[in-house]
């Protein structure tokens, strides 16, 4: 039981900066879904594999004891939990794409010196 109440806050947090950046954005959530969906199956076939490599354990005691695959169920939550801030953060980062349309347009006074070169 350990372990998921070492999970529970982090993803409490994770879902609600997740629910704020991506508010009203059902794209975004689809978009989520997917990443999700994709980084939960593999974290559930590479760290079955890892288990039954003997490369890591849990202790028993310290788990709910539901499994997918040989992975607990609380490390599908780390994976999700960074899923959910990746997509919080691209969403929340200032000015990303209005710095990138910025950068690609031409100053005005380069502008001027282009024309008058060519002239």
């Amino acid at each position: 039981m350990m372990y998921a109440l070492l999970l529970a806050p982090a993803l409490l947090i994770a879902v609600g900066l997740a629910a704020w950046a991506l508010r009203r954005d059902r794209r975004g959530w689809a978009a989520v879904a997917l990443a999700a969906a994709a980084v939960l199956l593999l974290t559930v076939v590479f760290d079955s594999l890892m288990i039954a490599a003997d490369l890591f354990r849990f202790d028993d005691a310290l788990l709910l004891g539901v499994r997918i695959g040989l992975a607990p169920i609380e490390d599908l939550g780390y994976a999700l939990i960074a899923v959910l801030i990746a997509a919080a953060t691209w969403r929340l980062w200032p000015a990303r794409s209005r710095a990138g349309r910025l950068a690609a347009q031409p100053r005005s006074d380069e502008r001027g010196a282009r024309g008058q070169r060519d002239a």
